[in-house]
C-alpha cells in the first residue's frame, strides 16, 4: 500500500501519483514508485523549467545536435565537431565536497566520449559563502581536490573557469562542471535503442548502494537534517572511468553499436527509459545479471543506485562477441543484461519474474510539465534604487591608511578581494597542460585549446554573475552570455554555441520561479542576438537551506573557433612602448558592482546596460582585428572595471607597467565616487587591448567603420601603473606591489585560516 508517508518519502505529490495510477491502470510497487520518483524528479524531469526552455534558439547552420542528447556539438570544419555540456553537481558537493566535485566531473566527461567524442577539456564554475564564513575553506578545499584528483588522474586538462564568493551562497555551494570533446562530425553517436531483440549491455564498474535517490536529493532544499543525505552521494573512481573511456571509444569505431547512454541521475532507471523512449522501443532488463558489488541489492536499489563509471550500450545483431572482447581487453564487465523490445516499457525482471512494468514514455516524455505562479520579487523595487549623492564616504579611507589616495584604496581593496584575486591557488592544482593542447593558461582569459592535426584551435568560457542577475534577471542572464562570448572573442575565436546551467532557489515559490522564467528569456533574446545557439545544458533549483535561496545564477558556457591557432592573443600586455586602446565606452555603472559590494556593503541598483548590437559590433571587430594580427593582447573589462582590468593585463608580463588617462565620468555630487565610477564602474561592451605604433591607425579605422567608440587610454612601459582622470592622477602605485596582492589573496588567507 502507497500511504502519504511513502510518497512524501520519493518526494510526489498527491497529483503525481494520481498520474501514475492513470498510467499503470493500477497501483504501483515499491519499485516501480522510485523509478517514477527519480524520473519525475525536478533533476531528471525538468517539470518546472520545459516550459521555459523551449522558447531558447536552440538552430543554426553549425548546430550538429541540440538539446536531448547527452551533449550539444557544433561544426567546427575539416569534418570535426566540438561536442561540450554543462552539469551541475552541487547538492553533493554541499554534503561530500571531494566525492561531489569529483563525481560531477566523472559524470560530465561521460556525457561528452558518450556522444563518441574524446575529452580535451575541462572548466568550472563555483560559487562559495565568503572565505571568512565558518565552513567555506573546508568546502573551497574539498570541492577542488575533487576537482583535481578526478580531471588529472583522467588526463584530461582543466584549463580555466571561475570562483566567486559572497554569503549568498554559504548555505548552497555551486559547483558546476564543463567539458569538451572533439569527434568527426559523421560519428556522433546517440543515446537510441532500436532494432526488436538487439541486446542490451551493461558496462563498467559494479553496482553498489551508492547514490540512491541521488537525484530526488537535488531535487530538494537543504536543513539542518542535509547531513543525514551523505549516504546518496556516489564514489568516484577516475581510473575505472578512464578505462572505460577507451574501452567506448574503441567500441564506436567498429560501428557495432545502435546507441549507449551513461548511467549518470537515476541510474539505470534513466539509461533504459531514455534510450528506449527515443528510439520509441521497450527495454527488458533481468538485474540478477547486473554485476553488483554489495550482496543482497534489491531491485529498488539496483535501479536507483547512480553508482559512478557504468554505460548502457545497445549492441547491433552478430556484433556482441566482438563488443565484448573489446571490453575484456580493458578490463572490464559488458553483461548481457537484456534486449529491446517492441512494445514501449520498461520491463524489470528478477531472475524471469517481473518486479516493475512501466511505459518508457510515461517516466520520460510524459512526465508532469508545470507553468508555475510566477510574482516579481517583494525585494526588488527597493533593491534597484541607487541614490549616489547619499553614499558617504568610507571610513575605511579616513582610518589611518597610508596608501597615497581613496581610489588606490578601492584598487587595493578591489585586487584582494577572492573574487577578482588571482585563482591561481585553485588551478595549481589542476594539470592544464596534460596532452600540451593548452595555449591560453588558466587566469588569461578564456580557455583555448589546439586542435591537433589541423591549423585551428577552440576557446571556451565560462561566465555568470549571480549579483546582478538578483538586481534584474533579464538583464543580468543578457550579461552572462555577451560576457561569455566576448571572453571567446578576445582570444581570436568567433563564438559559435553555448551551453548553460541555470542554478535557482525553490521553483515552487512565485518568486523564484519568476527569477527562473525572466533569466530565461534574457538568456534567449542575448543568444538571437549574437548568433550563439544554446546546444544543451542543466537546471539546478531548490538551491536553498531552511528558506535562503542563493542568487539566481545563470552560468553560460560559450565555445569558439580559432581558424589560425598561431593568432591567439591573450589577456597579458607583450611588450613596453605598446598603446593601450579601449574599444567600446563606458558611463561609471556602480550598480552590483564588485566595489559597492566590497567598499560599502551593498548590492543595490540595476546591473549594467547592454546594447546587444554594439556587443556583436564589438566582438566582430575584436575577431578581425586578432584575424588580422593588429592587437598584441585583448581582455574584457568586467568585474572591477577600467582599473582592475589594465592592471591584471600587467600582471605576470614581468613588470610591464602602464600610465593611463581617462574621461571622467559624472554621476554623483561626491567627487570620490566619480572617480571610484570611471575606474571601477563596470559598464559593459569594453575590451582593452594593447597595439603596437605602426598599427594604431590600421585599429581606429577599422573600430570607426565597424561603429565601435574607441579611445587610446595610454601606453605600457615602465614598473607603475599610473590612472590619471581629468587631469590628475588618482592612481600611482608598482606593479610589484599590486601583484602581490592580486595573486596571494587567496592563499594567504587560506593558509591563515586553515594551517
Amino acid at each position: 500500500m502507497i500511504d502519504p508517508q511513502v510518497l512524501e518519502r520519493h518526494q510526489l505529490k498527491p497529483d503525481e501519483y494520481d498520474r501514475i495510477l492513470q498510467f499503470l491502470g493500477r497501483e504501483p510497487n515499491l519499485t516501480e514508485l522510485g523509478l517514477f520518483s527519480v524520473m519525475w524528479s525536478e533533476h531528471c524531469s525538468y517539470k518546472s523549467s520545459r516550459v521555459h526552455l523551449k522558447t531558447l534558439p536552440t538552430e543554426g547552420p553549425q548546430v550538429l545536435q541540440g538539446p536531448g542528447e547527452n551533449a550539444g556539438a557544433v561544426d567546427i570544419g575539416d569534418g570535426l565537431a566540438a561536442v561540450f555540456k554543462i552539469e551541475s553537481h552541487n547538492h553533493p558537493s554541499f554534503i561530500e565536497p571531494y566525492q561531489g566535485a569529483a563525481t560531477g566531473v566523472g559524470g560530465i566527461i561521460r556525457d561528452i566520449f558518450t556522444m563518441g567524442a574524446r575529452p580535451i577539456a575541462l572548466l568550472n564554475s563555483l560559487r562559495f559563502g565568503a572565505l571568512d564564513m565558518p565552513g567555506t575553506p573546508r568546502l573551497l578545499e574539498g570541492v577542488v581536490a575533487g576537482i583535481a584528483g578526478y580531471g588529472n588522474s583522467m588526463g584530461i586538462p582543466t584549463v580555466g573557469g571561475e570562483i566567486t564568493f559572497d554569503p549568498a551562497y554559504a548555505g548552497n555551494p555551486l559547483v558546476n562542471v564543463f567539458c569538451l570533446g572533439v569527434a568527426k562530425a559523421s560519428d556522433i553517436i546517440k543515446g537510441v535503442a532500436s532494432g526488436v531483440g538487439n541486446a542490451v549491455y551493461y558496462v563498467g564498474a559494479k553496482t553498489g548502494r551508492d547514490g540512491i535517490h541521488g537525484a530526488t536529493m537535488a531535487s530538494a532544499e537543504f536543513d539542518e537534517r542535509s547531513a543525514e543525505k551523505r549516504p546518496a552521494v556516489q564514489v568516484g573512481d577516475p581510473f575505472m572511468e578512464k578505462l572505460l573511456l577507451e574501452a567506448c571509444l574503441e567500441v564506436m569505431k567498429t560501428d557495432a553499436l545502435i546507441g549507449i547512454q551513461d548511467m549518470g541521475a537515476a541510474g539505470l532507471t534513466c539509461s533504459t527509459s531514455e534510450m528506449g523512449s527515443r528510439g520509441g522501443a521497450g527495454i527488458e532488463i533481468d538485474i540478477s545479471l547486473v554485476p553488483q558489488r554489495e550482496s543482497g541489492m534489491t531491485p529498488y536499489e539496483i535501479m536507483l543506485s547512480e553508482s559512478q563509471e557504468r554505460m548502457l550500450l545497445v549492441v547491433k545483431p552478430g556484433r556482441e562477441a566482438e563488443v565484448e572482447r573489446i571490453f575484456e581487453k580493458w578490463d572490464l564487465h559488458a553483461v548481457s543484461i537484456g534486449r529491446v523490445t517492441a512494445d514501449g516499457m520498461l520491463r524489470v525482471r528478477e531472475r524471469g519474474q517481473v518486479v516493475a512494468e512501466v511505459p518508457t514514455g510515461a517516466l520520460t516524455d510524459q512526465a508532469p510539465v508545470y507553468r508555475r505562479p510566477m510574482t516579481p520579487p517583494d525585494y526588488l523595487a527597493d533593491a534597484q534604487r541607487l541614490d549616489l549623492d547619499a553614499l558617504e564616504r568610507p571610513r575605511a579611507l579616513d582610518a589611518g591608511r597610508t596608501l597615497s589616495s581613496p581610489a588606490t584604496h578601492g584598487l587595493f581593496a578591489l585586487l584582494g578581494s577572492p573574487t577578482i584575486a588571482s585563482k591561481r591557488w585553485a588551478y595549481r592544482q589542476y594539470d592544464h597542460m596534460v596532452r600540451t593542447n593548452t595555449i591560453n593558461l588558466p587566469g588569461l582569459g578564456a580557455g583555448v585549446v589546439r586542435l591537433k592535426g589541423t591549423d585551428r584551435a577552440l576557446a571556451m568560457s565560462l561566465d555568470g554573475n549571480g549579483r546582478y542577475c538578483y538586481l534584474d534577471p533579464y538583464r543580468g542572464a543578457m550579461l552572462a552570455v555577451a560576457e561569455s562570448a566576448r571572453n571567446v572573442a578576445c582570444t581570436g575565436a568567433r563564438p559559435l554555441g553555448a551551453t548553460n546551467c541555470l542554478n535557482f532557489g525553490n521553483p515552487e515559490r512565485p518568486e523564484i520561479m519568476w527569477q527562473l522564467a525572466k533569466a530565461v528569456e534574457g538568456l534567449g533574446a542575448a543568444c538571437r542576438a549574437l548568433g550563439v545557439p544554446i546546444t544543451g545544458g542543466n537546471v539546478s533549483l531548490y538551491n536553498e537551506t531552511d528558506g535562503a535561496a542563493i542568487y539566481p545564477t545563470p552560468v553560460i558556457g560559450v565555445v569558439g573557433v580559432l581558424d589560425h591557432a598561431d593568432r591567439v592573443v591573450g589577456s597579458r600586455f607583450r611588450a613596453p612602448g605598446d598603446v593601450i586602446v579601449l574599444l567600446g565606452e563606458g558611463s561609471g555603472e556602480l550598480g552590483g558592482s564588485e566595489y559597492l559590494k566590497l567598499v560599502y556593503d551593498l548590492v543595490r541598483g540595476a546591473p549594467p546596460a547592454l546594447d546587444l548590437d554594439r556587443e556583436r559590433a564589438l566582438q566582430e571587430l575584436v575577431i578581425a582585428l586578432v584575424g588580422e594580427r593588429l592587437i598584441r593582447s585583448a581582455s574584457d573589462c568586467s568585474e572591477g572595471g577600467l582599473a582592475v582590468t589594465v592592471g591584471e593585463c600587467s600582471f605576470g608580463t614581468g613588470g610591464i607597467g602602464a600610465e593611463l588617462s581617462v574621461e571622467p565620468v559624472n554621476v554623483a555630487r561626491n567627487p570620490h565616487l566619480n572617480v571610484a565610477a570611471t575606474l571601477f564602474g563596470e559598464s559593459a561592451s569594453r575590451i582593452v587591448v594593447s597595439v603596437a605604433g605602426d598599427a594604431v591607425t590600421a585599429v581606429l579605422k577599422q573600430a570607426a567603420a565597424a561603429g565601435v567608440p574607441t579611445r587610446v587610454i595610454g601606453r605600457t612601459g615602465g614598473d607603475r601603473l599610473r590612472i590619471a582622470t581629468g587631469g590628475d592622477i588618482v592612481i600611482d602605485v608598482s606593479i610589484e606591489e599590486a601583484e602581490r596582492v592580486w595573486s596571494t589573496a587567496i592563499e594567504r588567507y587560506f593558509v591563515k585560516k586553515v594551517a
